[in-house]
């Protein structure tokens, strides 16, 4: 637990915890540092330590146990073939989302969600079934016997394809999980898994 000390040297901290390392790195990373208290949503109470000039002080500890149950319950999804779709549209988190859903071979989102993206799945692969095409075409050299002005829509069209369904290539089924950045920003998206009980 991470606790300031009333006595001495208000600032002073001591770490004590089962995972040390893991706290102290988290504590590193500044991932204390809450939001102020007047901003804070009542399901996050027990995870916060305490107030500090009506700033909130995450308790670490809280965090460290949450950090390891979501890599377990992470790992299930793995071990069990399902997928996570990643999901985050913010500019600060777009290109970060972008690399590690493609470094473990998941599907994102990191243009506008698009609504009906869980719940009308069918319509979705449609399209990315069209892109996928669209560029095989484009690869096989298929597209050189087309006159010059439809070789340029096509190549629009698979630019538009890819910013909006690119990132949903792989995804073959409903998602058994999604990872999701903002939910306040992407509530659509977390209305649409609710709907369809994804966690």
């Amino acid at each position: 637990i991470l606790i300031f000390t009333r006595s001495g040297n208000p600032h002073h901290l001591y770490f004590m915890s089962n995972n040390d390392n893991l706290v102290r790195d988290l504590y590193e990373a500044g991932a204390h540092v809450g939001y102020s208290k007047t901003r804070r949503h009542p399901s996050t109470t027990p995870f916060i330590f305490q107030s500090r000039q009506k700033k909130d002080i995450i308790n670490l500890e809280e965090t460290s146990k949450q950090l390891i149950s979501a890599l377990e319950f992470i790992a299930k999804i793995k071990a069990d073939g399902g997928q996570i779709l990643f999901v985050g549209t913010k500019p600060e988190a777009k290109r970060i989302v972008r690399e590690q859903a493609e470094l473990i071979d998941m599907p994102f989102v990191t243009e506008r969600w698009l609504g009906g993206t869980l719940t009308n799945a069918k319509e979705l692969r449609t399209r990315v079934d069209r892109l996928i095409d669209l560029e095989t075409k484009r690869a096989n050299d298929e597209l050189v016997y087309r006159t010059k002005k439809e070789r340029l829509l096509i190549e629009r069209e698979i630019e538009k394809l890819e910013r909006k369904f690119g990132g949903l290539r792989n995804l073959k089924k409903s998602p058994t999980a999604l990872f999701v950045i903002d939910p306040r920003k992407e509530h659509i998206a977390i209305q649409e898994a609710q709907q369809m009980n994804i966690p």
